[in-house]
């Protein structure tokens, strides 16, 4: 089933949300990594991986938003789920795009305003500027920890429905039927 039912996501929905979720954690495991290395060539390896695996997550963000839009609709709440809940669910989603589109905007301005293209992509002579004197690399890094903390509610939400409420929120959002 590539759409969604009332009860379940549908195979596109799963594996749009699945693959976005491992290529942000790598993002922000190499984004990290990067801000904190000291030597230009690690640094500018990582941002080898982060840039391209960044305009994926661009694409694939796009790509669900329209899904939603135009093509499939989210399942029906789960029962007996407060409707405060659901609201801040559909609230959490919505900051995820607004962060996630906010993080490429930051990245891609960080990139032209410090030319950084040549070095990071092998441009021989070419190094790296000090990203923290171009303004989106403050945005940019503040983002990310409030990525990381979006990232751990919006897990623990999900373990506390499949765990502790018990109402299996998490099959919800995996293949089969």
């Amino acid at each position: 089933m590539l759409k969604s039912r009332a009860d379940r996501y549908g195979a596109i929905a799963v594996s749009i949300h699945w693959l976005s979720a491992f290529l942000i954690l790598a993002l922000l495991g190499s984004g990290f990594r990067a801000a904190n290395a000291m030597d230009a060539a690690t640094k500018a390896g990582l941002l080898r991986f982060h840039i391209p695996v960044a305009v994926v997550v661009l694409l694939l963000t796009a790509f669900r938003i329209v899904w939603w839009w135009r093509f499939d609709r989210k399942p029906v709440p789960v029962a007996a789920s407060p409707r405060w809940q659901e609201r801040l669910a559909g609230f959490v989603h919505v900051v995820f795009y607004v962060f996630i589109l906010g993080m490429v905007a930051s990245g891609i301005g960080m990139m032209i305003l410090s030319g950084a293209a040549p070095a990071v992509f092998g441009a021989a002579g070419a190094t790296l500027p000090d990203f923290t004197a171009y303004p989106p690399r403050g945005p940019h890094g503040f983002g990310a920890f409030l990525l990381v903390g979006l990232l751990v509610f919006h897990a623990g939400a999900a373990l506390y429905h499949q765990f502790v409420r018990g109402d299996h929120l998490l099959r919800r959002m995996w293949y089969g039927g």
